[in-house]
């Protein structure tokens, strides 16, 4: 088993990577209480903690690599521990080493597809806006309304190529002037960092940086709450500025002015399913809710867990890209929890979420129960 250094040098080595808060703990287990995975398997956010503080941290273990960011934990500590930024501390070191155990092993190729493609998905850099073919989605030009950033997922990946498409079809029908990027668009870097990987995420919003200012983007759209996440919150670091908008919030600034207008029914039940990125952590709860109500003939159910309480999908910290037992899957549990509130769609506004919750359908053999749905489709099928 892997360790890193007598225990002295591990604990500064921990504060220099971020990991400061653990010393705050005064183990009440609050956060464990609230940990999803504890629904599976015995975790300890607290003994993680616990070990850190005292430089005992095994750094191939597969705890280390569990947290999915979610902010549970963070809301409940009242000492300020800071869970996600320490627990991402501990996986720098993880990185420094070069050392992971076996479900967390995919994150080398990961690493390796966003140096050499910028997209998280080994796709070609050059056909990341292969997405538009055929439908009427210009490049960014400065003196555009808005940029159209999909992220990587949209980008590339099959089923959520259909999220991107959706969107530049609802987009064109407002009259919206927006272009997108194509191959200089490159991943926003959110998730792995969450990996520890900080000096690559460092290196994707760079490039990032100097493409938006470089194609003078003001406004930027995305259909990814991670994307919104550090976009918003983590490249003002580099003593920038970029209005973000995430495409449930346009949705509904949209439909409010006129600009969209809703034309058909939609009698389907549904129910809503909050991304951990956009709810908990940067508090849109309403603009997604008042979008589906917009629609007529749409029944909409609450979840037992919902807005604040709302359970992960499961795959954020880059946990999308780990390997999980199929029987301690978040989406599993999800989607039986959208079953017993009798919806016959889950719905919600974010790739990893829809991803996650896809791949359960599959193992859980309920692809003819319950369709999973981006908050885009259900517009694009109404307009």
């Amino acid at each position: 088993m892997e360790t890193v250094a007598p225990f002295k040098e591990v604990i500064e080595e921990i504060k220099e990577n971020g990991g400061e808060a653990f010393k705050m703990c005064f183990q009440c287990g609050l956060c464990d209480s609230v940990c999803p995975w504890n629904r599976f398997r015995d975790f300890s956010m607290r003994k993680l903690v616990r070990e850190a503080t005292f430089g005992l941290t095994e750094i191939d273990g597969e705890d280390l690599w569990l947290c999915t960011t979610c902010g549970r934990c963070p809301e409940r500590c009242p000492r300020g521990v800071q869970q996600i930024e320490s627990g991402v501390a501990l996986r720098r070191m993880a990185n420094l080493y070069d050392v992971y155990p076996k479900t967390a092993k995919p994150l080398r190729t990961i690493r390796g597809s966003l140096i050499s493609e910028g997209n998280s998905l080994s796709g070609e850099r050059g056909k990341r806006g292969a997405w538009a073919d055929g439908m009427a989605v210009k490049p960014f030009a400065a003196d555009m309304e808005i940029l159209y950033f999909p992220g990587c997922y949209p980008s590339f990946d099959p089923r959520m190529k259909k999220v991107a498409r959706a969107t530049a079809e609802i987009l064109n029908k407002a009259g919206v002037s927006f272009g997108i990027l194509g191959e200089k668009e490159s991943c926003c870097g959110e998730s792995i960092r969450k990996t520890g990987a900080e000096e690559l995420f460092v290196k994707l919003a760079k490039e990032n940086i100097k493409t938006f200012i470089d194609q003078g983007v003001r406004k930027i759209l995305v259909s990814s709450p991670h994307c919104y996440h550090t976009f918003k919150n983590e490249y003002p670091d580099f003593m920038v500025h970029f209005e973000i908008v995430h495409i449930s919030q346009y949705l509904f600034e949209l439909i409010q002015t006129g600009r969209l207008e809703i034309n058909k029914e939609y009698k389907k039940t549904i129910t809503y399913h909050d991304p951990c990125y956009l709810g908990r952590h940067n508090n849109i709860f309403d603009e997604p809710r008042e979008v589906l109500k917009s629609v007529p003939g749409i029944g909409l159910l609450e979840l037992y867990e919902s807005r604040r309480e709302s359970l992960c999908c499961g795959g954020g910290g880059g946990r999308v890209w780990m390997e999980t037992d199929k029987d301690q899957r978040f989406g599993a549990l999800r989607l039986q929890q959208a079953l017993d509130v009798g919806a016959e769609e889950l719905v919600t506004c974010c790739p990893y979420c829809i991803t996650m919750f896809e791949d359960s359908r599959i193992t859980m053999e309920i692809e003819d129960k319950i369709v999973i749905k981006d908050i885009t489709e259900i517009i694009q099928a109404v307009i």
